[in-house]
Parts: C-alpha cells; sequence; structure tokens
C-alpha cells in the first residue's frame, strides 16, 4: 500500500491544493476519474457560458426595433457554436491532464475511488493511505424519482455539450439557475422550449419580484409551466412525452417535445466515496458535513466545494480552498464568509445577487431597503429599459450591506462594486464616497442607496 502525505479527491478547486503541497516538498496522491478542471471548466460554468454569449447577442438583435433598428438574423451556425465550445473545452482538459501526468512529486489515478477504512481508499484495484485528505469530489446532476424517465434518453448539464444537432422542441425539467440559463440559449437559437418547474418560481432562490420578472422576460420567448411536475416519460413515435401534475389543481397535462433536458438540482458525489468507511459524516441529502473551518468529522480530512452542497460556485470554491489550505497546513482558524459570496444567474435578462434576500434579513436585522429601475439613470433611460432593477438591503443603524440583488443588463458587472464594499468595510461607504462616471450605468447602485426606505 502506498502512503502520501496528501491525498486530494478531485481536480477542480482541488487543484490548489495539490499546488500548495507540492510545492511545500509533500508526496501527493490525486483521484479524479475525469474529466479533469472539475465541473466547471467541462460542464458548467465556462462552456455554458460560450453558449450563452452569442444567443444574447441574438436576443439583443431580436430586441433592437425598440430602439429604431430594424435588423434581420439570416443564419445561426449551431453546429460551430457547439463545436468551438467542445474544442475548447477539449483543448483545456488536455493540457491539464498532460500538466498532472508529467508533474514530479505527483502520484495519478485517473479512475474512480472510494474509501475502505481509514484514511485509506482503493483506487484502480489498489490501495493508498493519506495522513491528510481533502475531498472535492463535487457533485453530480439530480434525477427526480419520474416514471419511466431511464427509458428515454434525456439530456443533463453532463452530455448537453455532445448535441450535433440543434433540437427543434425542448423540455426542460427544473427552474434553476441551470435550467433557465440552457433555456435562453436553445429558446434564442430557434428551440421551441418548454419549462416544467415544480416550485411556484423560476430560480426561487432570488428574490420574489426579480423571480417575476424573468418569469415575464422569459415568457415572451418560451412557455413556462410553474407548479408543475414530471411524473412520467415516454418515448413514442421518436418524440419524448412528458406527464406532468399540476401542484395546484391536481390535473394532469402532457407535453411533448423532440429532447428533454433534466436540471433539477445536484446531489453530492460523497456516496460515490463511501466516506462513512473513514468516519465521516454526510447530511440528510448526502452532502459533507464540515465545520467552520471545513473541518469533517474525521481528523485531518478536509471538504470544501460542491462536495459540502452550500453555494454551488467555483469562486466560492477556490477562495474555500485557501482557507483550507491556511488552516490545514498551518494550523490557522481562518473562516469563510458564506453572506458575502456573490453569484450570477446568465438568464435574459441576467442575475446578480449577494447577501440575504429580504425577508431573511428582517428576521434579524432593522433593515432598511431602496430599489432603483435602470431608466431612472440617464444611461438606463438612453436603453430605454424600465423595467431592470436593483434592491439594497441595508442595516438600518451601521449602514452595513446585508444583500444587494439585481437584474437586468450588466448585472454581474454592476454587482462587483458591491461585493467589493462588502469584502472590506462592510458597509456602504466605500460606494457613497466613490466617484462614477456619468452618464454610466454603474449610477444605479448609488441611485438605489437614495432611495432607502423601510420596508413593509
Amino acid at each position: 500500500m502506498k502512503k502520501y502525505d496528501v491525498i486530494v479527491v478531485g481536480s477542480g478547486a482541488g487543484s490548489a491544493i495539490v499546488d500548495g503541497s507540492l510545492a511545500h516538498g509533500l508526496r501527493v496522491a490525486l483521484v479524479d476519474k475525469g474529466p479533469l478542471g472539475g465541473t466547471c471548466l467541462n460542464v458548467g460554468c465556462i462552456p455554458s457560458k460560450m453558449l450563452i454569449f452569442p444567443a444574447d447577442r441574438i436576443v439583443e438583435i431580436q430586441e433592437a426595433k425598440k430602439h429604431g433598428i430594424h435588423a434581420e438574423i439570416k443564419h445561426v451556425d449551431f453546429h460551430a457554436i457547439m463545436e468551438r465550445t467542445r474544442k475548447y473545452v477539449a483543448g483545456s482538459e488536455s493540457r491539464i491532464r498532460q500538466r498532472v501526468q508529467n508533474t514530479p512529486g505527483l502520484d495519478f489515478y485517473g479512475t474512480s475511488g472510494h474509501f475502505v477504512a481509514d484514511y485509506t481508499m482503493e483506487v484502480g484495484g489498489e490501495k493508498i493511505r493519506g495522513k491528510k485528505i481533502y475531498l472535492v469530489s463535487g457533485a453530480r446532476p439530480l434525477i427526480p424519482p419520474i416514471k419511466g424517465i431511464e427509458k428515454i434518453d434525456f439530456l443533463t448539464n453532463d452530455n448537453v455539450f455532445g448535441l450535433k444537432e440543434k433540437p427543434g422542441s425542448l423540455i426542460i425539467i427544473g427552474g434553476g439557475y441551470v435550467a433557465t440559463e440552457f433555456a435562453h440559449f436553445f429558446a434564442a437559437l430557434g428551440t421551441k422550449v418548454t419549462i416544467l418547474q415544480r416550485g411556484e418560481r423560476l430560480v426561487k432562490e432570488e428574490e420574489p419580484e426579480i423571480c417575476d420578472l424573468l418569469k415575464e422576460k422569459m415568457q415572451e420567448r418560451m412557455a413556462i409551466h410553474t407548479d408543475t411536475e414530471a411524473i412520467e416519460a415516454k418515448r413514442e413515435d421518436g418524440s419524448c412525452r412528458i406527464f406532468a401534475k399540476s401542484e395546484k389543481t391536481g390535473g394532469n397535462q402532457e407535453f411533448v417535445a423532440e429532447k428533454v433536458l433534466i436540471a433539477a438540482g445536484r446531489v453530492s458525489n460523497a456516496d460515490l466515496l463511501k466516506t462513512e468507511n473513514t468516519g465521516v459524516k454526510t447530511d440528510k441529502r448526502g452532502y459533507i458535513k464540515v465545520d467552520n473551518h471545513f473541518k469533517t468529522s474525521q481528523k485531518n480530512i478536509w471538504a470544501f466545494g460542491d462536495a459540502i452542497g452550500r453555494k454551488m460556485f467555483r469562486h466560492a470554491a477556490n477562495k474555500q480552498a485557501d482557507i483550507v489550505w491556511h488552516n490545514s497546513m498551518h494550523d490557522g482558524d481562518e473562516k469563510f464568509d458564506f453572506l458575502t459570496v456573490p453569484h450570477a444567474v446568465f438568464t435574459y435578462p441576467p442575475i446578480a445577487s449577494v447577501g440575504m434576500g429580504e425577508a431573511e434579513a428582517k428576521k434579524i436585522y432593522d433593515v432598511v431597503v431602496g430599489k432603483s429601475v435602470y431608466s431612472e439613470v440617464a444611461k438606463g433611460f438612453a436603453m430605454q429599459d424600465n423595467q431592470s432593477f436593483v434592491k439594497a438591503i441595508i442595516e438600518k443603524e451601521s449602514w452595513r450591506i446585508l444583500g444587494f440583488h439585481i437584474i437586468g443588463p450588466y448585472a454581474p458587472i454592476l454587482i462587483q462594486e458591491v461585493i467589493n464594499a462588502m469584502s472590506s468595510s462592510g458597509t456602504v461607504m466605500p460606494i457613497v464616497g466613490g466617484m462614477r462616471i456619468h452618464p454610466a450605468l454603474p449610477e444605479i447602485i448609488l441611485d438605489a442607496l437614495g432611495n432607502l426606505r423601510e420596508p413593509n
């Protein structure tokens, strides 16, 4: 049995632990069946944004007539868009693989592994043991218990990038980030899209008024059925049939499409690792339990990233990796602030949020809330955008930023000023004291703060 100073499971954000360990002269094992680079590079944020960028351009052209511009899209090359994405991902994964395979001091196990005893894994028929172990094993698509779903050739974010032909019609089961982003992409390229969302709202983690506006705007380009649960799937005459039940009326509906994409959530890969064999506990959802320092229930084993099921974004995992490395190698006690983790949803219109929602904040703090519609500042008026908006949630006495939420063009860029303020003073003062170009859209951030009022 080979023994290592460090075993890292997962080559996404876990790569930072590998690099740090090697730099300290430690003997390291990396376990990952691949593709290397994690979800973000291969089947997540990077390839999806390569699809969404051209989708954004298409919708912008379609909406340009409100500015007096009458343009026509003659052809969209689905194959070229998909092939460009696949080529980039394959090239990046190949470069990571070559580096991993040729790094001195690193043993790479490119296969599945699972725990068989404390600190001991079986990988490809071989047993390895580590003094310190880092579980960055990620998550996979959740497949809901739909009768007959295994009998149809459904898509998930794991295989959708392999499509060679654009589907004429598509049913998307789910209404979260992944579902709405792919719905935007396929609808922009001309696919007839139908979303079946079991819950009351799309992207339910967002503010209610953001969810409402997103649904209103997306319904202009696709069919959206909320409070609708898919219960059965059949393949007939070359088409996929999904039978669904209304959560409100109990009535049944039938939907037919060429393809079905399941985007109903994520499930931890901890079960594949059999973490119970090394004393690592999981929660009722199957995600690995950790404390505020990302320590698991077993000494000298840490877990972070999607494996723990909180703020499942690559930028969060990268920051967690830095904290885990410092704490585990230098006996540190640094904690991770989940409140300041921002995120974006690259739908159309896009969404960006950081911190608490209004309902959550009001339970704990005395708050004031400010809103501003884009058209209330000069640049937004020029854009003729009287629907997109910014919402600020501020603690009344301290002026601490508790939450900030944006839906509209450039939302993921606009929110960066707020993120910086939250990570520095934590209050609105850096924003209020700063200067902005006029007329430019960042003025909307300050305008929202100027409209702070006590909520109803």
